[in-house]
């Protein structure tokens, strides 16, 4: 699996400071994981993975990090985990697609579309792993993103930041960052640009992740 933007951004974004148990939802190659890892030096992270191949990925570099200590990968699925805790904050790059042509690689299919967990089912069980002031931070594309700000209100989660991400100046915004809460309030809503040309990367992408990248300037 590669290491994409989508996930780059929401690890880079997604608010960690306060917390303590963090769930890695689909954590892929561990990305997400190591780096709430590396933001957040207290916490715990348990990063969930149906994909063995996948999770063999994830564990060869969550063993070669610094942080490896405080990551626990876990082979399952998101519907057949029972937790031992409660979290602090759950973050999810989910898959998106739904009706369209799958590729014959099974594991890039179980990672890009969702089927295996369709979004519904995942606000479902994100709601019963929060802590009553935790957070949930999720990216996708504009279209879903839409709808999941509109199904969550029925597992009492609530939009609190929306950042637009717009891949150019003037373009449309491709995916939202959304961070959910319990609390109903007005949400922040923002935007960040990623680049001006190509690899001329706007200021506040590069103040996002420069510290996850070797070359970012």
């Amino acid at each position: 699996m590669k290491v994409g933007t989508d996930g780059v951004l929401l690890g880079a974004w997604a608010k960690l400071e306060h917390a303590t148990h963090i769930l890695d939802i689909g954590t892929g190659t561990g990305l997400i994981a190591l780096m709430a890892a590396q933001r957040n030096s207290s916490a715990f992270i348990d990063a969930l993975e149906i994909d063995l191949n996948a999770c063999e990925q994830a564990r060869e570099n969550i063993l070669a990090s610094p942080w490896s200590q405080r990551i626990t990968l876990i082979p399952t699925a998101l519907q057949n985990y029972t937790s031992p805790r409660i979290y602090d904050c759950i973050l999810c790059n989910p898959p998106f697609f739904s009706q369209s042509t799958k590729t014959p690689d099974q594991g890039r299919t179980i990672a890009r579309h969702n089927d295996t967990l369709p979004h519904t089912m995942l606000l479902k069980h994100v709601s019963q792993l929060l802590t009553p002031q935790g957070i949930f931070c999720a990216i996708l594309p504009v279209k879903e993103a839409t709808e999941m700000i509109q199904n969550a209100r029925q597992y009492r989660l609530f939009p609190k930041h929306i950042t637009r991400v717009l891949p150019n100046p003037g373009k449309p915004p491709k995916r939202y960052l959304m961070l959910f809460a319990c609390n109903e309030t007005l949400p922040l809503t923002d935007e960040i640009i990623i680049e001006y040309s190509r690899h001329q990367y706007s200021p506040e992408y590069i103040n996002l992740t420069k510290a996850f990248y070797l070359k970012m300037k």
